[in-house]
């Protein structure tokens, strides 16, 4: 029997992006657990096996490339898509640099990222078979 599908995190501190990519994961059947708080996510990431996680770059209280930093060190194996409302050719290079597996800026096409999410997550299972 195949392991259920973990939920996809996501942390930006726009409600509506948040409500947004929530219905878009739901409707390809992923289950999101969304986060306007970069706290609570942690909080969540520590105590949850967090396959992927969708960050904002932009957030008040601390930034995407911060998140990805923490996670690293907390969960390894988290595979990271970044999203952003503004571009900054130096934040994308650094968060791709550090392990993001795709960086889109807002809005994206759906198509585009949900095909992201399919492959980060299908990198996932192949690191899993390997260990």
């Amino acid at each position: 029997m195949p392991e259920p599908v973990k939920p996809i995190c996501v942390l930006d501190d726009d409600l509506s992006v948040l409500s947004s990519l929530q219905e878009l994961l739901e409707s390809d059947g992923f289950e999101a657990a969304t986060f306007d708080n970069p706290e609570k996510f942690i909080a969540y990431a520590l105590e949850h096996a967090v396959k992927l996680v969708v960050l904002d770059v932009w957030m008040p209280e601390t930034n995407g490339i911060e998140m990805q930093e923490k996670l690293r060190l907390l969960s390894p194996g988290t595979r990271v898509i970044m999203i952003t409302g503004r571009e900054v050719a130096a934040v994308r290079a650094e968060a791709l640099k550090a392990g993001a597996r795709a960086f889109f800026v807002k809005p994206f096409e759906d198509e585009v990222f949900l095909t992201a999410v399919r492959d980060a997550l299908g990198e996932a299972a192949s690191d899993a078979s390997r260990t």
